[in-house]
């Protein structure tokens, strides 16, 4: 399943906590971890690449709102050219 041009290939659901999960690989890579604004945990590996999601009540929320938000955290990166002055101030 890609999800934000990620290509997960384990999918898990725990139907009983009602928890999706999505991995990169072997689980275990993941050793690091955000939680989004709306309550999701996005993890990450040794070298910050997002390894995991796991999604809290997608299927009270789909029911519910009928779509699933989750923020995913975007790369960006600061030109030094735009820093420098801050820093020299």
């Amino acid at each position: 399943m890609t999800i934000a041009d990620i290509d997960f290939d384990r999918v898990e659901y725990d139907a009983g906590a009602d928890v999706l999960y999505f991995h990169v690989g072997d689980p275990s890579r993941a050793v690091d971890y955000d939680e989004t604004p709306e309550g999701h945990a996005v993890r990450f590996d040794r070298d910050g690449e997002l390894v995991g999601l796991t999604l809290v009540r997608p299927k009270r929320l789909l029911e519910r709102d009928g779509e699933l938000r989750v923020t995913m955290p975007v790369p960006s990166a600061v030109p030094a050219a735009e820093l420098t002055p801050a820093l020299s101030a």
